[in-house]
């Protein structure tokens, strides 16, 4: 069913397209209110098959191969466009479907990891919660968090996806610096958060100068000590809070400045895009 392909897809962080039939005129192969979901690969449920869901599938998965972010309004007269014998005609509504606002990748499941999980999981986001240590994993995990058990959690850095906000709160500083270097390296990701002091971040700086492979620019990347020092307090619970708000700041910023463009299809364009398909069906 195509609720279910939602929520799927919410889980796992994959994109795809809703297909709602908005109208119908005449003949049609489904009612108002059909929908279904394409992803790159799948579908799921049907709008009625033929011509005109093999033409929606095509349009849809062009949506995601172009990264489109905004519903388009498509108009099929069943008969002369598209050879169906129902003769009717169709209204759809094509829903690029952003599964997740932000993706973060979590390095470290002990007190600071598991008090981040508590107040990142709520948001609207996607997280992959890396450690070797399997038995430090909690048996209950929010739908949007993926575990990830790595006897070289460093290695994981290249599975990443591009953007994602790298956070490292491991229990061992010689891994909090392979992982570093690794996301330096790789170079896509977002952002890069350290656990530690003022010290620590003074002696990472300088092992990563020596490597002699890292600019300036490169270096000034790494976020450390992590979190708004104005949030204070060593607790977990309040470390987490503290970066947690920094990852908003960040990534609320970005997102504003966004909003400040009008989104999506305006109502006076779709009031007269509906009627002036409607006058078409009934000539």
């Amino acid at each position: 069913m195509w609720i279910d392909a939602l929520a799927n897809l919410q889980k796992t962080g994959e994109l795809g397209v809703l297909i709602t039939i908005l109208g119908s005129a005449g003949s049609a192969p489904r009612k108002s209110g059909s929908k279904m979901v394409v992803t790159a690969d799948q579908c799921f449920d049907t709008i009625g098959g033929g011509q005109l869901e093999f033409l929606l599938i095509q349009k849809a998965r062009e949506l995601l191969l172009g990264n489109h972010s905004e519903p388009v309004l498509e108009y099929f007269p069943l008969g002369p466009r598209l050879g169906q014998c129902c003769g009717g005609s169709v209204s759809a509504l094509l829903e690029p479907v952003t599964t997740c606002g932000f993706r973060i990748a979590l390095f470290g499941a002990g007190h600071v990891g598991h008090a981040l999980v508590n107040v990142l999981a709520p948001l609207d986001c996607q997280i992959t919660w890396i450690d070797s240590r399997a038995e430090r994993f909690p048996d209950a995990i929010p739908g949007n968090v993926q575990v990830c058990i790595s006897d070289r959690p460093e290695l994981e850095v290249e599975n990443l996806q591009e953007d994602t906000f790298v956070l490292v709160v491991t229990h061992n500083h010689q891994l909090d610096f392979a992982i570093t270097e690794a996301t330096l390296k790789h170079d896509n990701s977002r952002w890069l958060g350290v656990i530690g002091s003022e010290t620590k971040a003074k002696r990472f700086r300088q092992r990563l100068e020596h490597r002699g492979c890292f600019s300036s620019a490169d270096i000034e990347q790494m976020r450390c000590p992590v979190g708004l020092n104005n949030v204070g307090g060593r607790k977990p619970a309040e470390i987490a809070i503290s970066i947690a708000a920094e990852i908003l700041s960040i990534h609320n910023g970005s997102r504003d400045e966004k909003n400040k463009k009008r989104e999506g299809i305006p109502w006076q364009d779709l009031k007269k895009s509906l009627y002036s398909h409607e006058h078409e069906a009934a000539q």
